[in-house]
């Protein structure tokens, strides 16, 4: 790519050397005026200011003429394009302008900077042209008188030049030194720009970036919140500048861009986002007439305090449209007192709405299937896109190249964007065990087959037709109460694995704190994960969360009464499956359980169930030897976990003893081992004919 970039510089700086050379001659034609030109360094004669005054005059008489056009491109150049085009490559200036949205005028600019670094010799004639021999960096002055011939178009290059200008927003020409004036501000290149001109290689989208910038959405996947009348109203008012604040209230964090987007959109103005520096954001927003969008979650906890301070300082100076967006409101009285302010609260996409999302984004879905997504998934626009992305691309990659189906791909490309986000209180697991792994009564097993048929059916019913109107509580919640052992964290694992969804389960000792307030946090982030990644959520063995409310006899009391308060709330609010387990139901407060709308209780295993516990204990490649006797083993009174330990156990001893097979007396050896564990006493009658296989230190004392 190499000398077809350099040709490309060629041709260009050649319509910039008739530039510079017609600048230096008026130059040259402007000294020449002056009475006493050897003076001009120390003084200021009557003559030179009546020229200066003439020449100012003319100039402010010409500022209301039109720029003009761009100049047009040689046709060497156009050949040139043509060449590279054909071979499959584009010319590095070319990528840079359809990358930054840079007109030719703007590239004209960067070349000019990048031109010192091809020839010193650049650097006297612009300290000539600017009539200042200390100054040979390109300036902002010498690219405006290079930029057009006319008053007006000069005005028009000192606007794009400026700090909100696309080559020094996205970081193409950065600001050298300290300039007294803007007019005298010298630039350079930014990294990487100069070699990536001259076509030795470099990523064009790692050489600028906006942090502020946002992106206009894909109309692939339409926000569901264009079609809301209110948000529509709510953003013309901002955009004709009847309100100069609006607040988007009850978003999802997942779902603030699609809102904040929508309302710029309903304004007709670009979206730019809160960066780092607020007063930088608010002046760039109103050059580019932008709204300028503040997510306000974050402004409400103790540390950021400060922050939020700044924000609203600024904010009461700005004229600036600004859109806030946050789960619950921010509103600083003397910032409403101040600037008209208009709020909403923002609904959460229905099912109809969500259906609408994933048909625009995977139109080659069938009807069931994109039923099924929509009830399943509350996602964002950013999400469905990515899903669409990930889906199309295992598409290609399975077909070699060739189309194929993707209805196969979207629950794998569900689970890339989605999943993995565990950590902190909750780890994340991936189901991997399915219904036939599932050993209980048929009541129960009927059960947990309904609980998952219901999570799939209630989003659907719930809002097509109308229930959630009429229930205070979000999605389907679980209770599971039995023994350890009995099968309820496997139960969770398996109505997971149905519904296709990550189980995201809760370290209760990791939740639970001491210090006042610091166990709602924690259960806010713990829900946050779980919605955010669409999950099931499980809190296992949850009496220390869930347990009875006391009487208050203490101070700590009443906080203890708080935090099961805001659990039951969130409880409530949450919108997927919430799945609770307890060794005991009794422990659990009467409050919650009249929230769950399936509570199953597993009871110990009885030997129809043991016998076929024991079977799916040992996997189809163990080596199991035929003098294993199932039935005297379903005859032990264990639980589906002792007898999973119980044969790990015993694969353990049979491989340490370099035995081709696990017989009975390993069996044996890992049942009482299992029994040590339990603190129970295994008598040697429970075993009936095998009672000798038991070790001297396995025996009853």
């Amino acid at each position: 790519m190499g000398e077809p970039a350099l040709e490309h510089l060629r041709i260009r700086l050649a319509c910039l050397h008739r530039a510079l050379r017609a600048a230096a001659d008026d130059r040259a034609a402007i000294t020449a005026r002056l009475t006493r030109p050897d003076l001009t360094p120390y003084c200021v004669t009557d003559d030179q200011v009546g020229v200066l005054l003439d020449d100012v005059h003319t100039l402010t008489e010409a500022l209301t003429a039109p720029a003009g056009p761009d100049r047009a491109e040689p046709e060497s150049e156009r050949e040139l394009r043509g060449r590279t085009a054909a071979g499959g490559t584009t010319l590095p200036l070319d990528a840079l302008a359809a990358a930054f949205g840079l007109t030719r005028a703007d590239q004209d600019a960067l070349l000019l900077v990048a031109a010192p670094e091809l020839d010193r010799g650049y650097e006297r004639i612009y300290a000539y042209i600017v009539d200042d021999l200390a100054r040979r960096l390109p300036s902002v002055e010498l690219l405006v008188t290079l930029g057009g011939r006319t008053a007006a178009a000069r005005l028009a290059r000192r606007r794009a030049l400026g700090p909100a200008g696309p080559l020094r927003r996205y970081g193409l020409l950065r600001a050298y030194g300290e300039a007294p004036v803007e007019l005298a501000q010298e630039l350079v290149l930014g990294p990487g720009v100069f070699a990536f001109l001259l076509g030795w290689g470099g990523d064009a989208g790692l050489l600028g970036h906006d942090p502020g910038e946002v992106a206009p959405p894909d109309p692939r996947a339409a926000s569901p919140y264009l079609a809301s009348d209110r948000l529509t109203r709510l953003g013309r008012a901002l955009g004709g500048g009847d309100i100069a604040l609006a607040g988007l209230w009850g978003c999802p964090p997942d779902g603030q861009l699609d809102a904040a987007q929508a309302l710029a959109r309903a304004a007709d103005r670009p979206l730019r986002r809160l960066t780092s520096d607020i007063e930088h954001d608010a002046r760039t927003a109103a050059e580019l007439g932008a709204v300028l969008w503040i997510p306000t979650d974050g402004l409400h906890d103790q540390p950021h305090r400060q922050l939020a301070d700044t924000v609203s300082a600024v904010l009461l100076r700005s004229r600036t449209p600004v859109c806030l967006t946050g789960l619950r409101p921010w509103r600083p009285r003397p910032l409403l007192a101040a600037r008209a302010y208009a709020e909403l609260t923002v609904p959460a996409p229905g099912f109809h709405d969500r259906h609408a999302m994933w048909s625009a984004v995977l139109p080659d879905l069938n009807g069931t299937l994109l039923d099924d997504l929509a009830a399943r998934y509350r996602m964002s626009g950013g999400e469905l896109r990515a899903v669409a992305s990930v889906a199309g691309a295992g598409a290609r990659l399975a077909g070699n190249g060739r189309p194929e189906p993707l209805a196969g791909h979207v629950e794998p490309a569900i689970a890339t964007v989605t999943r993995g986000r565990g950590g902190g209180a909750v780890s994340s697991i991936t189901p991997r065990r399915s219904v036939e792994d599932l050993v209980l009564p048929e009541a129960q097993l009927r059960q947990i087959l309904e609980l998952a048929s219901a999570c799939r059916v209630w989003p659907r019913i719930a809002e097509a037709w109308g229930f959630a109107r009429r229930s205070a509580h979000g999605g389907v919640k679980a209770l599971f109460t039995g023994e350890p052992g009995t099968g309820k964290t496997m139960s969770a694992e398996i109505v997971t694995g149905m519904l296709g969804l990550e189980l995201l389960k809760v370290d209760v000792a990791r939740v639970v704190s001491k210090w006042v307030g610091e166990t709602e946090k924690n259960m806010e982030e713990v829900f946050r994960q779980a919605e955010e990644s669409h999950a099931v959520l499980l809190f296992d063995e949850a009496d220390a969360l869930f347990g009875k409310r006391g009487e208050v006899k203490h101070g700590t009391d009443r906080y203890a009464n708080l935090e099961v308060g805001y659990l039951l709330q969130r409880l409530e609010a949450s919108d997927g499956l919430v799945i609770l387990t307890s060794n005991l139901k009794d422990n659990i407060d009467p409050a919650f359980t009249r929230r769950f709308h399936f509570v199953v209780h597993f009871p110990r295993p009885a030997a129809p169930e043991r016998r076929r516990l024991w079977r799916l204990a040992f996997p189809g490649q163990a080596p199991l030897a035929s003098d294993v006797d199932l039935d005297v083993l379903a005859r032990l009174d264990m639980t589906g976990a002792g007898i999973a330990a119980a044969a790990r156990t015993a694969a353990l001893a049979a491989a340490d003893g370099e035995s081709a097979e696990i017989g009975m007396r390993h069996v044996v050896r890992g049942v009482a081992r299992q029994f040590q564990r339990e603190a129970r006493l295994l008598r040697p009658a429970e075993l009936g004919r095998y009672a000798d296989l038991l070790g001297d230190g396995e025996r009853p004392g």
